[in-house]
Order: structure tokens, then C-alpha cells, then sequence
């Protein structure tokens, strides 16, 4: 008599309790894993959009600028590329009042003949 009332209770839970959802045809042969991520992917982009849509506006309103620029500077870039090896031996940009832009190198090391690394002296060290 004392078991009856928890199993009648357990019994009346579970056909109360909600039943998983059956897996949709489009849902049937994916595991877990792969529905988890594809609703991540989904949340991010509906959190990118904004953003998206803006960086498109931007595109929409310089690219036309940034092609023309491309055009007519691209050969003098090209050129530019193939002469400098090394950029971090370089200023950045300078632009002058006249418009003028320089890039100027910048100084190299004295090469005297001595070694860039300090040797300790030789003999006995007072501490």
C-alpha cells in the first residue's frame, strides 16, 4: 500500500512530462553536433548583419574613389613593390604642405667593424 501513491505519482509525471519532438525529415540523419553548430552559424549571422549591411554601404560609397585610385596608381605601386625589399626600413608616409608624399628611409647603422654584440672582458670579475 505505501508504494502505490509513488508510483502512481511517478506514473502521472511521466505522461505529463513533454515528449522530445520528432525529428523533422530535414532534421532525420544529422547528429546533434551538427544541428548545435548550424543554429550557432545562424545566431551569428543574424548578429553580424548590422554590420555586414554597413560595411556594404561603406563599399557602395568608396569603391567607385578606390577603383579610379587603383587604375591610374596601380603600375607606379607595382613598380614601388618590386624596388623596396625591405619596409620596416622605412618611415611611414610623410605628406608635405605641397601635396607631396615622401617615404624616407631610414638611416642605417654605422658600420664601423665592431661587433653589434658586447663582449664581456676577459679576466677575473670584482664583485
Amino acid at each position: 500500500m505505501k508504494y502505490r501513491i509513488p508510483l502512481a505519482a511517478a506514473l502521472a509525471v511521466s505522461l505529463v512530462a513533454p515528449l522530445p519532438a520528432p525529428l523533422s525529415a530535414q532534421d532525420q540523419g544529422r547528429s546533434l553536433m551538427e544541428r548545435g553548430a548550424e543554429l550557432f552559424l545562424e545566431g551569428l549571422q543574424q548578429e553580424m548583419a548590422p554590420t555586414l549591411n554597413d560595411l556594404r554601404g561603406l563599399v557602395d560609397e568608396f569603391g567607385p574613389a578606390m577603383q579610379g585610385f587603383m587604375r591610374e596608381m596601380g603600375p607606379a605601386f607595382s613598380r614601388l613593390l618590386g624596388e623596396v625589399q625591405d619596409w620596416s626600413r622605412y618611415h611611414p608616409p610623410e605628406i608635405l604642405p605641397n601635396g607631396d608624399i615622401i617615404i624616407r628611409r631610414k638611416a642605417d647603422p654605422p658600420d664601423n667593424g665592431v661587433e653589434d654584440e658586447i663582449t664581456p672582458p676577459s679576466g677575473p670579475t670584482d664583485i
